[in-house]
């Protein structure tokens, strides 16, 4: 069983004991599965990150950090992929690691040009989203996307970094329309073709992120660069495939949110959306009415990576309502990522009630959504 949070067990941060308490009972966690949970694990399920290796002997240290519950999961590169029977043995290993907390195994496996399985390595690959929509209706997508699915469930992958709800603004758009990422310019289209990867994916058991929050189609410049002003470009419909597909209940298991400042709709002082409070709590959950898990866009992007020292991007996103921090681990490759990023959670949990309140809320929403990996 997945383990809730005792309300004695935060006996080091006694003014967030009783608030675990009540979120976890409220999120009708299995009341036989009390059991105590640090604080350290609690923030250790916020963070997923990406690995050096591509061997089972080479993730040890990675295992034991599942295994202690204090990392959330891990993001696949294609540097990981030798072969899709390593890559099998890599994720049972994993899986083997924590089977009552299971991690969050991640890629980004979108079709087309962004794919980290591919026919290199014996992967069946799969159309973009343009090509997808220009010669499939939704229907024959969703077929197409099941067999994706199944395919990233037979090498032990649980989560796929998608669909695209970004519509096509910006016909010269450098990391979405260039690639042929978004399925057009029309948001009944694009929330049918989201529809079909989100319900196809969850009939193999594999979990979605729509992304990238609040938009990323109208943008001019790339945010795995540096900072993308979209003040000018960006349009209020936008935001119409989330909100639509959000509020009529679509299976939306997190919802990714990007590296991107829009102006007055924000927090000001050339916050990007990934760290602001307007954007994730005020929109995203309040109007939108979202309550599943936000995660983050890579925070070694050069939008954020240029702009906001490591500690200043971790606080900023939790406190903005973040449930999952994505670090890619390729700026300063280091096998200690996960532990500094915990460290710097955990200080501030100490350090103010508010913050460490934010950590047990977003355990509870992790942990819910982790049951799902149980069925």
């Amino acid at each position: 069983m997945l383990r809730p949070i005792h309300e004695g067990s935060l006996h080091v941060i006694p003014h967030i004991g009783r608030l675990a308490a009540i979120i976890l009972v409220a999120m009708a966690l299995p009341a036989n599965a009390l059991a105590e949970v640090s604080i350290e694990q609690m923030a250790g399920q916020m963070i997923i990150v990406g690995f050096a290796g591509n061997s089972v002997a080479k993730t040890e240290a990675l295992r034991a950090e599942i295994a202690a519950g204090e990392l959330g999961g891990i993001m696949y590169l294609k540097t990981n992929i030798s072969d899709l029977d390593t890559v099998k043995a890599m994720n049972e290993a994993f899986l083997a690691a924590n089977p009552a907390l299971p991690p969050f195994i991640t890629v980004d496996q979108e079709g087309g040009l962004v794919e980290r399985l591919t026919k290199d390595v014996g992967f069946p690959e799969t159309p973009s989203a343009a090509d997808i929509a220009a010669s499939m209706d939704d229907v024959d997508a969703g077929k197409e996307y099941r067999r994706m699915a199944r395919d990233l469930a037979e090498v032990g992958f649980n989560v796929n970094f998608g669909p695209v709800a970004d519509m096509n603004v910006n016909p010269n758009n450098p990391v979405i329309a260039r690639f042929g990422r978004s399925y057009g310019s029309n948001a009944i289209k694009v929330m049918a073709y989201n529809s079909a990867f989100m319900n196809a994916h969850h009939a193999e058991g594999v979990l979605t992120a729509l992304k990238h929050f609040p938009g990323h189609g109208s943008s001019t410049t790339d945010s795995h660069e540096g900072f993308v002003d979209i003040s000018k470009t960006w349009e209020s419909f936008e935001l119409t495939p989330y909100k639509q597909l959000i509020q009529r209940g679509a299976p939306v298991d997190m919802v990714m949110v990007g590296h991107l400042y829009v102006g007055d709709h924000g927090d000001g002082a050339d916050v990007p959306s990934s760290l602001s409070r307007y954007w994730i709590t005020d929109v995203l959950r309040g109007e939108i009415g979202f309550a599943g898990v936000v995660i983050t866009d890579d925070m070694e992007m050069g939008a954020v990576l240029d702009h906001f020292p490591l500690e200043d991007r971790i606080v900023r996103a939790v406190n903005a309502g973040v449930d999952i921090l994505l670090f890619s681990n390729t700026a300063r490759p280091r096998a200690s990522i996960a532990d500094d990023i915990r460290a710097i959670l955990v200080k501030h949990a100490h350090a103010d009630p508010a913050f460490a309140a934010k950590i047990v809320a977003s355990y509870g929403r992790i942990v819910t959504l982790k049951q799902k990996l149980k069925r």
